[in-house]
């Protein structure tokens, strides 16, 4: 752990980012399961999970704050019909956790193919829009007048 107290002292509003940074510190290195996270357009991006074995009910998808929580849970294991003499398809629980940017939102999930898809977007309030300030445009403002005492 890294002490933040004299960023603190000389710094305002970054208290999330070291948050984040002591959040990243502390994580251990989660391999399963694969995803992939790709940009679709200028607001919209879409992460992909291979979650093979697993269906809609098995997984749940939680979004709270700006953390997006993808936890996967077998419901029963499969009646095999025969011995299991390898099992090679991952069928172990996981919970996988991603730290959202401000403003980003989930707008929906699907399952296909063993792939879970998650799409989400990106919308900026317009109160936060950079906007244009035309020149001219500033109402005339009253001067105070001092009365002598």
């Amino acid at each position: 752990m890294f002490d933040y107290t004299p960023l603190y002292r000389s710094s305002v509003g970054f208290d999330r980012l070291f948050q984040l940074l002591d959040e990243a510190a502390a994580t251990e290195t989660q391999t399963y399961p694969p995803y992939n996270i790709e940009r679709v357009s200028d607001t919209e991006y879409r992460i992909t999970m291979a979650v093979a074995g697993f269906g809609p009910q098995d997984v749940a998808i939680e979004a709270k704050g700006n953390t997006l929580s993808v936890i996967g849970k077998k419901a029963d294991k499969p009646t095999a019909v025969g011995a299991m003499l390898h099992q090679g398809i991952a069928a172990r629980g996981f919970e996988r956790r991603f730290q959202l940017a401000d403003h980003v939102e989930v707008k929906g999930a699907d399952m296909d193919n063993g792939l879970l898809h998650i799409a989400l977007k990106r919308e900026v309030p317009e109160a936060l829009k950079p906007r244009q300030i035309p020149i001219g445009a500033t109402p005339k403002l009253k001067s105070i007048e001092t009365k002598a005492a």
